[in-house]
């Protein structure tokens, strides 16, 4: 599996972004959006519930704005990470 790994679920309007398959220990949860760390604290997974608030307009099917949707997922991960 290649990694990031990015999914959108339009019912619940939640962007999961995987970044590896490594055991998840400990989360943290910065408005809305919840960050898996290892035991080391290094990211796993990264759920951004209410998602087009963040991200901007949910889109009608995500794959037609993958593109879009991984820019600003990439974008929102660096304001995580700062």
């Amino acid at each position: 599996m290649k990694f990031p790994q990015i999914k959108y679920e339009s019912k619940d309007d939640v962007l999961n972004i995987w970044l590896s398959h490594k055991r998840i220990d400990d989360a943290d949860d910065i408005n809305g959006v919840i960050i898996h760390y290892t035991k080391d604290r290094e990211p796993v997974y990264i759920e951004i519930l209410d998602a087009s608030r963040l991200l901007g307009k949910e889109p009608k099917s995500f794959s037609a704005s993958e593109t879009k949707f991984r820019e600003s997922a990439v974008a929102t991960l660096h304001q995580i990470r700062k």
